[in-house]
């Protein structure tokens, strides 16, 4: 069995603001943001879909006043995923750590040592998965992407060592990222590592997904292009 998810990252997709989009996303079973959207916009998408919607913030997050003069300092309804891991009432398992490479010493900008922290600090979660369910983790969410992977030589689009890590050692079956948005007609958005399918999310995407590792080799060759 699969199932259908959107997964959205780093700029707004007008598309997703028609209604009869929207119709013909009727039967996605969560949202994941991989970070950069207005938290007002993602507020828009949970209640428009009516569905979970997990995010990580992205390195140029920040809050937003509205007409009534309400600070929102994180999207409401939504689920804020950075720095632990859940467990979706439909049975997937996810984690995710927010922002970027530090670069200018921005907000949510880290060092690739406070990443390896964040990262740490997901272990015992990541275990207790393993005890309950027999699976660390399904689904890995960030901003940024892994080390070597769909990342730049730049140092505010540098991949995160920690990351890969957590794909050689707990084999999630998804890692979605952003961050990265300078895509050519040859720049791959999806790559396997492994039995990791890692995905840039940039913009908007409905993934196929399933945590049945036996469908999995149908799926990769479905989403490869």
């Amino acid at each position: 069995m699969t199932d259908k998810i959107l997964v959205v990252s780093d700029t707004i997709s007008d598309q997703l603001y028609d209604p009869a989009q929207q119709k013909r996303l009727r039967d996605i079973l969560f949202i994941i943001s991989s970070g950069d959207l207005s938290y007002d916009y993602l507020e828009y998408l949970v209640s428009s879909f009516n569905v979970p919607l997990y995010y990580v913030r992205g390195n140029h997050a920040k809050f937003y006043e509205t007409d009534a003069g309400v600070i929102h300092n994180h999207p409401w309804g939504c689920k804020d995923l950075h720095g632990r891991s859940l467990k979706d009432d439909s049975g997937y398992l996810l984690a995710g750590i927010q922002g970027s490479h530090v670069y200018n010493y921005g907000q949510y900008q880290y060092s690739q040592a406070t990443m390896w922290q964040f990262v740490f600090r997901l272990i015992p979660s990541l275990m207790a998965n393993f005890a309950l369910s027999g699976r660390y983790l399904d689904i890995f969410v960030t901003h940024a992407p892994p080390w070597g992977i769909h990342d730049r030589r730049d140092i505010p689009h540098q991949g995160i060592k920690a990351f890969l890590w957590v794909l050689k050692v707990f084999k999630p079956l998804y890692h979605f990222h952003g961050h990265v948005y300078d895509i050519g007609k040859n720049t791959p958005m999806i790559t396997q590592f492994g039995d990791t399918e890692i995905v840039n999310t940039y913009g908007y995407r409905i993934h196929e997904i399933s945590y049945d590792r036996k469908m999995r080799s149908n799926l990769r060759e479905k989403h490869e292009f």
